[in-house]
């Protein structure tokens, strides 16, 4: 695309300079870009960077959701070792009442002397019943002390295990926390080291080239011709998807006030009430894979070959996504980043069969080619 878009920044330059008719005024040229970079070259530096810090951001949100089950995980192990701790007392106490019964009614004569010299055989028979049914609820109660202390022991390490990855965990979460600043520091320095000029030089080459990637896919008869129905589920993700436009993103992010783009999508299936993975990796690797060509409303694109990036599609060639800091929910070209492919949350759910139209139509803006680069605010969750 880079290519593409130089010669497209080459031409229209030279076109502009044939048109300024001689003795017009023209304004001092922009100075130029750091190291006498085209906006094509700068724009290409830019989306590695917002690559490079998605990717990170995808990773801490994999830990952090990894981490959150850790802790769950030992909360049900700690109130589990705590049951079976006051199971194990109550059942050291029944033996130790058992041992003190057995050596108070201690004999040296057998059950069957006794019966022997008993004035009543009848009664000594009975209190050997007795007698059985003690041993029996000794045995019981002895059985289930060795068992309680085996699965106190079991339940033990498993907490221990359970807590030490906690721990690994959190200090994983950091370092990803670190590497999500670190990246956007990168974009941060980049936009700063631009002139007004320079970040709508590179706006425009933006915006070219994904008109350019939007009529190539287009052309390609990749997309369906005409938008199929969503299923009832996909249609509940997307408007809710709608409604969140104009909300930042914010890396880490998952609503009410801010997204990432993995935060909106998840989000957005789970008030439609299916659950999907957190991370746009994990959804392109856990959903059912769909053709672009067999898109309904509701299914997720990814983008880029790590499946760093994902968005909600919207019908006729539009997406729903959280783009990348500094920028708002928004409704953008498919093509406006690499396609990976797409996946359906909810392969069994049945279309519609009412006729279809987006969500909130008339009032949710057109594709925009890319948003106007600017420079970012705050980082977010740091």
């Amino acid at each position: 695309m880079s290519g593409r878009l130089l010669r497209l920044v080459c031409t229209t330059a030279l076109a502009a300079q044939a048109l300024l008719a001689p003795g017009v005024a023209v304004a001092a040229p922009e100075p130029p870009a750091p190291g006498g970079r085209s906006p094509a070259a700068l724009l290409t530096d830019l989306q590695k960077l917002y690559r490079e810090a998605e990717q990170a951001t995808e990773a801490y949100n994999a830990t952090e959701e990894r981490l959150t089950e850790r802790r769950a995980e030992a909360a049900r192990l700690g109130a589990a070792l705590t049951r079976t701790r006051l199971s194990l007392q109550e059942s050291r106490g029944a033996a130790g009442r058992l041992a003190r019964q057995q050596y108070q009614n201690s004999s040296a004569l057998s059950p069957y002397v006794r019966l022997l010299l008993a004035r009543d055989p009848q009664h000594a028979l009975d209190q050997g019943h007795v007698i059985d049914r003690v041993a029996r609820e000794r045995a019981r109660t002895v059985g289930r002390l060795e068992g309680g202390e085996r699965a106190a022991d079991g339940l033990a390490r498993r907490a221990r295990a359970a807590l030490d990855a906690q721990l690994t965990l959190t200090e994983r979460k950091k370092k990803a926390r670190d590497d999500v600043r670190r990246r956007l520091d990168g974009v941060q320095a980049m936009l700063a080291s631009l002139s007004t000029g320079q970040l709508a030089a590179v706006a425009a080459a933006e915006r070219a080239g994904v008109a350019e990637a939007q009529e190539e896919i287009t052309a390609s008869g990749a997309l369906p011709a005409d938008d199929r129905p969503p299923s009832a589920g996909g249609e509940r993700a997307l408007r809710y998807a709608v409604e969140q436009l104009g909300k930042p993103y914010e890396w880490g992010a998952e609503g009410p006030a801010s997204y990432d783009c993995s935060g909106l999508t998840s989000v957005a299936w789970a008030r439609a009430g299916t659950k999907i993975p957190r991370t746009s990796q994990e959804q392109w690797a856990e959903l059912d894979r769909v053709p672009l060509d067999r898109l309904r409303p509701g299914d997720l694109v990814v983008y880029f070959p790590e499946a760093t990036h994902v968005a909600l599609y919207l019908g006729e060639g539009r997406v729903v996504q959280a783009p990348r800091t500094g920028e708002r929910v928004k409704v953008t070209p498919i093509a406006a980043l690499p396609v990976l492919g797409a996946v359906r949350p909810d392969p069994a759910g049945k279309p519609l069969r009412t006729p279809y139209t987006p969500p909130a139509a008339e009032t949710a803006p057109r594709p925009e080619q890319a948003g106007p680069l600017r420079r970012t605010g705050p980082l977010g969750r740091l």
